[in-house]
């Protein structure tokens, strides 16, 4: 079956770098997309960006937009999200997720499959 592990969550200061990963199996075909999603305490769900399989074509939301850069090892199955210049309003719980769509917007109920989330914070 599909599954999604996510990992590479932490503490940081304002102005820091982490990068997450996603691992992916069990996906079959070639078409699908992988997205990364965070949830803030209170807050709805929201979609932080996606990468193509097949195409690696990519999406970024505006609150991350020169912030974050998603890639793809498609030998590892591995999807990594580079999140740069950190800011406290990132604080949340990350989870990646897989739909076997395109990116071109990262929505929460168009995604099928997901990954268990991982605490990224930012403070001082």
């Amino acid at each position: 079956q599909v599954q999604l592990v996510g990992s590479g969550g932490g503490l940081v200061q304002p102005g820091g770098s982490l990068r997450l990963s996603c691992a992916a199996s069990g996906i079959t075909g070639g078409y699908y997309a992988i997205g990364w999603f965070r949830q803030a305490p209170g807050k709805e769900r929201e979609g932080v960006s996606c990468i193509s399989r097949s195409d690696g074509s990519t999406y970024y939301a505006d609150s991350v937009k020169g912030r974050f850069t998603i890639s793809r090892d498609n030998a590892k199955n591995t999807v990594y999200l580079q999140m740069n210049n950190l800011k406290p309003e990132d604080t949340a719980v990350y989870y990646c997720a897989t739909a076997f769509i395109g990116c071109t917007v990262v929505v929460p109920h168009e995604y099928d499959y997901w990954g268990q989330g991982t605490q990224v914070t930012v403070s001082s």
